[in-house]
């Protein structure tokens, strides 16, 4: 088992066309400045004016009534269900959720709920589907508390969960006294591509955190949003997992600046994204699915090379690529132009042809 990060392999080509994942973006030269120029001040006891400017715009652009600056996108989820929930209750959440995949079980851990995983297809479930899911409130099944939805939802393929969907689910769990959660890592990807805005597209959680490390291309940080009770809760958790930080506003700065120049771009991301998939469609035997967003899943296994073969070939060409599922991911974002979704394709083709 591995578990410290593993470092480039010696010798290994520098990667040209990085497409393994949007958290590989890296702070423009712009962002970098906004960044020094930054007025900060000590975070934890309440003094850096470029954080709390960071979340009041968060929470306005969110809809909530306050907001909270974290280190990471997965730190919201832990302080989301810590406080949503109590030791023993149960969370529902589809099956290829990042809470269940990707959160070292965490959820488990410290806060000691189960997770109930829903299945669907995209990364999605439906109402049928969810009320199939409730228990009956007996002393014999964990209390059910908190209905967890991710926007989007990545191992589906970046699919953009429908605001009808939604509204329909969390109708659901109000009948249930549930609570409810969005995992926003990519929620500016799904607003930008549905063209709702995202107090609407969130206006049925009581919580909600969105990333900046992603497509909006910050170096840290994520801002989790609710109501002023969920949190002033939040942050006593954020103070137990170590998130209380010092001189923050020199990231907070950054997060400002991408809700500045990084939102609207997004949509290049998807174009690009669109791209790649009809390139790769024109691939005989290789099986592609339709991105909603910046994520690309393709499987070359038909056209005649495993997943984990193609992607060790493109590396040794200075391509990266991602393998989740038994599939290949290819993710567009800010440090991806055009042309390179070209030259991408072309290496595919070549080496896929032998």
């Amino acid at each position: 088992m591995v578990q410290i990060p593993e470092r480039p392999a010696p010798g290994a080509p520098p990667v040209r066309i990085n497409l393994y994942s949007d958290t590989q973006t890296r702070p423009s030269t712009a962002m970098k400045a906004a960044m020094m120029e930054a007025e900060v001040g000590d975070e934890q006891h309440g003094d850096d004016p470029t954080v709390h400017a960071l979340c009041d715009r968060m929470a306005a652009l969110l809809g909530k009534e306050a907001a909270v600056y974290l280190p990471s996108g997965t730190m919201a989820n832990v302080i989301a269900v810590n406080v949503h929930c109590r030791n023993g209750d149960e969370v529902l959440a589809h099956e290829t959720a990042h809470i269940l995949t990707s959160e070292a079980g965490t959820h488990a851990a410290i806060a000691g709920v189960q997770i109930q995983p829903l299945r669907g297809p995209r990364g999605m479930f439906d109402a049928d589907t969810l009320r199939a899911a409730i228990r009956p409130r007996t002393r014999h099944a964990p209390e059910q508390t908190l209905l967890e939805i991710e926007q989007t939802a990545n191992i589906g393929g970046g699919a953009v969960w429908p605001l009808a969907t939604l509204t329909e689910l969390t109708g659901i769990a109000r009948e249930q006294g549930w609570s409810t959660h969005m995992d926003g890592a990519r929620l500016m990807n799904a607003c930008v591509a549905s063209g709702i805005p995202a107090a609407e597209m969130c206006a049925g959680f009581d919580s909600v955190w969105l990333d900046f490390t992603k497509g909006l291309g910050a170096p840290l940080g994520a801002v989790l949003a609710g109501s002023h009770e969920f949190i002033e809760r939040a942050w006593r958790w954020k103070q137990r997992l170590g998130g209380s930080m010092r001189q923050a506003g020199i990231c907070a700065a950054a997060c400002l600046y991408a809700l500045n120049h990084n939102v609207d771009r997004l949509a290049e991301d998807h174009a690009n994204a669109k791209a790649l998939a009809a390139g790769l469609r024109g691939i005989d035997g290789v099986v592609v699915e339709e991105p909603d967003t910046n994520l690309v899943f393709f499987d070359p296994t038909g056209a005649g090379m495993a997943p984990a073969a193609l992607q060790a070939a493109l590396r040794g060409e200075g391509i990266a690529v991602s393998g989740l599922g038994g599939r290949l991911r290819a993710c567009t974002h800010l440090d991806v132009a055009a042309p390179m979704i070209d030259e991408a394709l072309g290496a595919i083709r070549r080496l896929l042809r032998g």
